[in-house]
């Protein structure tokens, strides 16, 4: 159980994926988690950016997929802004539990929300932010699945916003703080020292808002959850259009070039031997 891992203390690197493929290979690699990537469905389901796109029917679905293929590991699933009102937040906490997923990620954007390292973000007050947390833990059936509280108002209001909104959603009994894109490493302590006993995400996105560091740097500081949520899905985005260019200009030795599983490591990886 996620809740079991977090327990010790110890940091985790929690990689995104975002089909059932991209979970299975987080899984083979002996991930402890797995993140399930709001930005990362909206790109591999609908090829589009993450804009609040995606619908609550969608993620649900992907979550079954997802939660399938990656085994015993734990699958954290981005919620986005809970897809409607507080009752709304209640029926998504229901669908993603019953899913199989032991994590909801609840954050406090409006409607429609944009990724957490995009510009023009706009939050929700206050007391809006917090019904929706306090819905989230009220509905869960199990305390075993786990609430993580997201906050964007570092963008819009600044630092001690962003950490008040924090100290609101622990009270009401968020059980993982996500305070989204801190500037700066000292802005990453302050939220540390503000927040000494409680489990605290870091989020590393690739040309983001928030300084990329090491784990080693992020365990340090104490953060527990290191989230690298579109890492592989940059990767791979990147060799499919090296894949399908050298295809399309029948470039065989560039084609040569991609560095790629083969046809047997690649049945290996799905298993086929099992369906035989």
């Amino acid at each position: 159980m996620l809740k079991d891992i977090l327990r010790n203390g110890d940091s985790i690197v929690v990689p995104g994926s975002y089909d059932a493929l991209s979970a299975l290979v987080a899984a083979e690699a002996g991930f402890k988690a797995i993140y399930l990537s709001g930005f990362g469905v909206a790109g591999s389901l609908l090829g589009k950016p993450d804009i609040g796109l995606v619908t609550a029917e969608q993620m649900v679905n992907t979550i079954r997929y997802v939660v399938e293929a990656s085994g015993n590991i734990p699958v954290i699933a981005d919620g986005d802004n809970g897809y409607g009102g507080v009752s709304s937040v209640a029926n998504l906490v229901h669908a993603y539990e019953e899913a199989g997923a032991q994590c909801i990620q609840i954050e406090d954007q409006v409607s429609p929300k944009r990724c957490g390292h995009m510009d023009n973000k706009e939050v929700v007050e206050l007391d809006d932010a917090v019904s929706k947390i306090a819905a989230s833990v009220q509905s869960r059936k199990s305390k075993d699945f786990l609430i993580m509280a997201r906050t964007d108002s570092r963008a819009t209001h600044g630092l001690n916003e962003a950490l008040r909104r924090g100290e609101a959603f622990l009270k009401v009994g968020a059980d993982i703080l996500f305070i989204e894109a801190p500037a700066s490493i000292e802005e990453m302590e302050t939220i540390k020292k503000e927040f000494p006993e409680t489990v605290l995400v870091a989020n590393m996105v690739e040309e983001g808002k928030s300084p990329v560091l090491k784990v080693s740097e992020l365990s340090e500081m104490g953060y527990q959850i290191v989230l690298r949520p579109i890492s592989g899905l940059l990767a791979v985005a990147k060799t499919l259009k090296k894949s399908y260019s050298a295809l399309l200009n029948d470039d065989e030795d560039a084609m040569r070039a991609i560095s790629r599983l083969t046809f047997q490591e690649y049945n290996e990886l799905v298993k086929l031997a099992d369906y035989s």
